[in-house]
């Protein structure tokens, strides 16, 4: 038996995989260590999406490459996006890396430990990433009372900008039956806010029978004992109506959507090969606005794709200030090696970085607004704990998602416990998070 500690980076897609590995390596007889230091093996899942991704990976691997020369940690075992991305490199220039999986090869962790372990082997295990196994057990690393539900793999939008089709694979939706099973587990094991995610959960379904199934699975899941559904990552291409009927109409489904639109302006988003304009965009937003009463958007957007000059800058800041996206992830260009936008021209990365901060700056301005806006309000609250710094509970409305969004800080005049739902009256705002009074 050995002692195996993980680090996970990146997306939460990343973090459903490292729990599965927790789980094998659980079941293979060895101890899940809380920390590196004294682990025998340190397993560092990477992601690879980025150049800034795969410099946080280099870094974690790094400081593991101290403690290993410490004689604090054994081996060094390296899994996920990167590993997939840049193997040879990573064996090549990082002779501390004891072994690499990739993202067809998670199964195979146990085996992989083995060899390090017992047989002083250097593996790399480079699975079919078509073809991966995506259910099995999983040691949950989020807080008891909420966890991740994947529910594909995979990618077939092909964005020009993005790597993530080399490193997934194709799209590929679990059975739908799988994925009761496994929400009916969660549900009995305290689950209480379920996160339905996948690289793209709007086409779930349409690679088993060639027909979305996205709203039937959540009519099914909502049968189930969870309290919230959120929902992560939706093409606009993809919205139905008959999604936004039953997004609408389902009580556990937040009214909060994470659809990420990239950018605004009509030639930029034809030669990133998305499939929308600017003018669909907005009639989807108008519609749901329209349909689901007190929704919250959050959206991604990259400054400095190709093609933006001024101009397509300018629109895009004004289409922002239009719609009033509550929630935006604003990302500089990155022009990932091997992808069609790296190819063509584009600013330097100083001009895609300054606009950034300048859309960020434009994003302040409508949170201070909607946060105005909701002062007086009463929000049902998931209290995650005490925050002794500003000595008061901490927690997330339908409005905040967890490591994206921000907090709720509020306070009571009884004790609350981690994971209760309490009714919170928001009467400020702190440093650009909202504040409030517990409800009797």
């Amino acid at each position: 038996m050995y002692k195996v500690a993980f680090i996970s980076l990146g997306c939460a897609k990343n973090q459903v995989n490292c729990e599965q590995m927790m789980a094998t390596v659980a079941n293979a007889g060895h101890e899940i260590h809380p920390a590196p230091e004294g682990a025998d093996v340190v397993v560092v899942n990477t992601c690879g999406f980025l150049a800034s991704a795969c410099e946080e990976a280099i870094d974690n691997i790094l400081e593991m490459a101290e403690l290993k020369k410490a004689g604090a940690v054994k081996k060094i075992l390296v899994t996920g996006c990167m590993a997939q991305r840049y193997r040879e490199d990573v064996l090549r220039e990082l002779p501390e890396v004891d072994g690499i999986l990739g993202t067809g090869s998670y199964e195979d962790i146990a085996l992989a430990i083995d060899e390090v372990m017992a047989k002083g082997a250097r593996p790399c295990r480079m699975g079919n990433i078509h073809t991966a196994k995506q259910n099995g057990e999983r040691i949950l690393s989020t807080p008891p009372w909420c966890a991740y539900l994947r529910i594909a793999e995979g990618c077939d939008n092909c964005c020009a900008y993005c790597v993530i089709p080399r490193l997934r694979g194709r799209y590929r939706s679990r059975p739908m039956e799988e994925l009761l099973e496994e929400a009916a587990e969660l549900a009995s094991a305290g689950v209480r806010e379920l996160l339905v995610i996948a690289q793209d959960i709007t086409r779930y379904g349409t690679d088993l029978s060639g027909e979305r199934q996205l709203s039937k699975l959540l009519r099914e899941l909502c049968k189930l004992d969870f309290h919230w559904i959120r929902l992560h990552y939706l093409y606009p291409d993809e919205i139905t109506d008959e999604l936004i009927d039953t997004i609408a109409s389902e009580d556990k489904i937040l009214p909060y959507l994470d659809i990420p639109i990239q950018h605004c302006n009509d030639a930029i988003l034809k030669a990133m090969n998305r499939r929308d304009t600017k003018a669909s965009l907005t009639e989807l937003f108008a519609k749901l606005r329209r349909r689901i009463p007190d929704l919250v958007l959050r959206t991604s957007i990259i400054t400095g794709l190709p093609l933006e000059g001024e101009a397509e800058f300018e629109e895009l800041c004004d289409f922002l200030r239009e719609e009033k996206i509550e929630r935006a992830g604003v990302f500089p260009f990155s022009p990932e090696e091997g992808t069609k936008a790296a190819a063509m021209e584009h600013v330097s990365a100083e001009e895609a970085q300054r606009r950034a901060e300048l859309l960020v700056d434009v994003q302040s301005e409508i949170i201070d607004a909607y946060n105005d806006s909701v002062l007086g309000d009463v929000r049902e609250v998931l209290c995650e704990g005490f925050d002794s710094e500003s000595m008061r509970y901490v927690g997330r409305s339908y409005a905040e998602s967890i490591d994206i969004d921000g907090k709720i800080y509020f306070s009571a005049n009884r004790d609350i416990i981690a994971g209760e739902f309490i009714n919170v009256r928001l009467t400020g705002v702190m440093d650009g998070e909202l504040t409030g009074e517990a409800m009797e």
